[in-house]
C-alpha cells in the first residue's frame, strides 16, 4: 500500500522543510507556500520512507524534510517508476517528471547532514490536478480503482520500469483480465 507518511514545505530553496499535517497542491504550480513551487517540471518532490530509514540506520539522524522533500511516501519504489507515471494522492493527481537530481553545491542540507540522498533516491513531479493532500492519504487504492475502469494499458518498458513491483502489479492485472497492453520499449 502506497501511503503519505509526511508532508513538508519550506519558504526558501536549499533548506530543510518543516512538517505540516496537510497541504494544498495547485495545478501546474506545486505546493502552496513552498519555495520550489512554480511553472516548471519539479513542482513537488517525493522521497521514499524506506530510503530515509536506510540512511538513518547508518547513523544519518535525519528528520522528515531534511533533504528538502515535499512528500515522504511508503510502499513504493519511487525510482523504479517510469517517467510519465501518473498517480493520485489525496485529491491531487501528479505526474513523474524526473528521477534524481544534481544536488545544490554545499547547501544547508549538505552541511547539516553531510550527504544528500535526493540525487539518487528522490523523484520529482508536476501537479496535473490540484487538491488537498493529508498525512495518511493512500495512493494505491486510487490506482487500483482506476485500473478497474481502464480500456487498455500502456507499458513503457525501461530497465527501471521492468524492475518495479508497482509496474509488475499493473501488468499482471491487465494480463489476468485480458485488458489490451500497448508495449513501448525505450532504451
Amino acid at each position: 500500500m502506497c501511503k503519505v507518511i509526511a508532508i513538508c514545505k519550506s519558504e526558501k530553496k536549499g533548506t530543510a522543510k518543516q512538517m505540516i499535517p496537510e497541504a494544498n497542491l495547485i495545478e501546474d504550480f506545486g505546493m502552496e507556500g513552498d519555495a520550489h513551487a512554480g511553472k516548471w517540471h519539479r513542482q513537488v518532490s517525493l522521497l521514499g520512507l524506506e530510503k530515509i530509514d536506510e540512511f538513518n540506520a547508518k547513523g544519518g539522524g535525519v528528520n522528515f524534510g531534511d533533504f528538502g522533500e515535499n512528500l515522504v511516501i511508503s510502499g513504493v519504489e519511487l525510482t523504479k517508476l517510469p517517467i510519465g507515471q501518473r498517480f493520485k494522492i489525496g485529491e491531487a493527481e501528479l505526474e513523474l517528471t524526473q528521477i534524481g537530481k544534481q544536488c545544490h553545491d554545499k547547501c544547508e542540507i549538505f552541511y547539516r547532514v553531510g550527504q544528500c540522498i535526493m540525487p539518487t533516491n528522490g523523484v520529482f513531479t508536476r501537479v496535473l490536478k490540484g487538491g488537498k493532500v493529508k498525512v495518511g492519504d493512500e495512493a494505491q487504492k486510487t490506482i487500483d480503482e482506476a485500473m478497474k475502469t481502464s480500456d487498455a494499458f500502456i507499458f513503457i518498458h525501461t530497465n527501471l520500469a521492468s524492475e518495479s513491483v508497482w509496474v509488475q502489479k499493473e501488468l499482471r492485472y491487465a494480463l489476468l483480465r485480458n485488458v489490451p497492453i500497448l508495449w513501448v520499449r525505450i532504451d
